[in-house]
């Protein structure tokens, strides 16, 4: 076999269609962030301070969602933000962003089996979780190890069974606020739980410490720009998912948010049950609590697909640019990064220490270092929009010639940066998640000083890629 056959050989296919990227990165987002994180940021800052959280990271996801685009229509490659931090940023840069996203996104998977597994003690309360967890492993790494247009249609019809319910959970709820459907076990709630003086239990201030709650939740989004190397016509595909995504994820979000809380006091939601499947037992809707529990369970193992696939791919990207061992890179004879995936639900066995810790403290830690990992990656890629505007002018291009603009330039990447960094430092207040700061810092500052010490001579950015920018 000549080289110019092996390398097309080792080269994803691009079979993913408009309506796979916007329900793939959809997809993503609804899940655990939803249906369990949601309930446990109002009872942590009530329904005022959830509500401001999750429109202030409304805001930062807009910022982030556009300089992505931007980059990704410019470039469409699997390895996205992390490719982009290498070319605008720096190689260490980028290697320690990949990494740290690789960790993130894994781990996020990882709660996604936990969650699953606290979901199926509704129908076998005596089975122990970490058994749930390893089959649901099976499943979703059989799922992965599929053809990626398999997968991106299983992800589809998974995304619009959540879509559907998530519509069909807010109308029920708002039937409930008004007395259209009777509670059981309380008198109609109309709007009182949404009283001023109940909106901030806890202050303003906590409103910060639970943003990375908020983040954890958006997290998934970026899909759009690591699908983008697998993606059909992503000139068109890709703006059209990034401007649709965008209004559907905040309207859900912030919907959910306003139902629940105008019917539970936020002392009575908490983490080990989903408030969702909670409202459908209490309203008396026939069979609702069971459906609605095997719903959330099907959009929780759906955004383990998603992180499955998104760390697979992006292990296999770094793999290509030398800051991976060589054999992630390898791919089977149906264009998938078998290795990869290997490697990736070997690390996501975090999750079986549900069987020596309790699982609601593994969810939280689990989801602190998701949260950390994707703010870092997020602030990646507003740098990398902002080194790459700027290099792109100054080596003579027109920025009027770019398929996607990001709107407000430089301001966008210079808020979304701010506003990070803003998280990441209160984060430093609160003692639960501190050490997952700690470490996520950490292991970011260890990945840089790793890649300058050994790798930094052997890089595999070629000098022609670096040419393509002006070109």
């Amino acid at each position: 076999m000549s080289k110019g056959e092996q390398q097309h050989n080792n080269v994803l296919k691009r079979s993913m269609k408009s309506r796979h990227l916007l329900m793939l990165s959809l997809g993503g987002v609804i899940g655990t962030g939803l249906f369990l994180n949601v309930g446990y940021t109002i009872n942590q800052a009530g329904p005022g301070g959830a509500l401001i959280g999750y429109l202030f990271g409304g805001l930062i996801l807009y910022m982030v969602m556009n300089c992505l685009g931007e980059l990704a229509v410019y470039m469409p490659v699997t390895g996205s933000f992390q490719t982009y931090a290498t070319r605008f940023i720096s190689p260490s840069a980028g290697f320690s962003l990949g990494w740290m996203y690789f960790v993130g996104s894994a781990a996020t998977a990882g709660v996604e089996f936990t969650a699953a597994g606290i979901l199926m003690q509704h129908w076998f309360p005596n089975v122990p979780i970490w058994i749930w967890c390893a089959v649901f492993m099976v499943l979703l790494f059989t799922l992965n190890a599929l053809t990626t247009k398999g997968f991106a249609e299983a992800e589809f019809w998974f995304a619009s069974i959540k879509v559907v319910a998530v519509i069909a959970f807010i109308l029920i709820g708002v039937a409930a606020i008004f007395g259209l459907i009777p509670l059981a076990d309380r008198p109609t709630p109309h709007l009182t739980n949404l009283a001023p003086t109940g909106l901030f239990p806890a202050g303003i201030t906590i409103i910060f410490v639970t943003m990375m709650n908020v983040i954890f939740s958006y997290q998934g989004s970026e899909l759009v720009g690591i699908a983008a190397g697998e993606t059909e016509n992503p000139e068109k595909n890709i703006p059209r998912a990034i401007r649709t995504i965008l209004f559907r994820i905040i309207v859900f979000y912030i919907a959910s948010i306003i139902v629940l809380s105008a019917i539970f006091p936020s002392s009575e939601l908490g983490l080990l049950e989903s408030p969702f499947v909670t409202l459908m037992k209490i309203a008396g809707v026939p069979y609702a609590a069971g459906i609605m529990n095997f719903v959330i369970l099907t959009a929780i193992l759906s955004v383990g697909n998603s992180c499955l696939y998104a760390s697979t791919r992006l292990l296999w990207s770094m793999s290509k640019e030398g800051m991976a061992p060589k054999y992630f890179g390898r791919l089977t004879k149906n264009k998938v990064p078998l290795n990869a995936l290997i490697f990736t639900m070997l690390f996501s066995l975090l999750s079986l220490l549900t069987s020596v810790m309790e699982a609601d403290a593994v969810f939280v830690l689990l989801m602190s270092i998701a949260g950390i990992s994707v703010t870092i990656s997020w602030m990646g890629i507003a740098m990398s929009q902002l080194m790459f505007r700027y290099r792109y002018v100054k080596g003579g291009g027109n920025v009027a010639d770019l398929k996607f603009k990001t709107p407000l330039y430089p301001l966008i990447p210079i808020f979304c940066i701010v506003f990070c960094v803003i998280i990441l430092v209160f984060l430093a207040f609160d003692p639960t998640q501190r050490i997952g700061l700690l470490y996520g810092i950490g292991f970011f500052v260890a990945c840089m000083l790793f890649y300058k010490v050994k790798l930094s001579k052997v890089s595999t950015i070629t000098s022609d890629k670096e040419e393509s920018l002006n070109a």
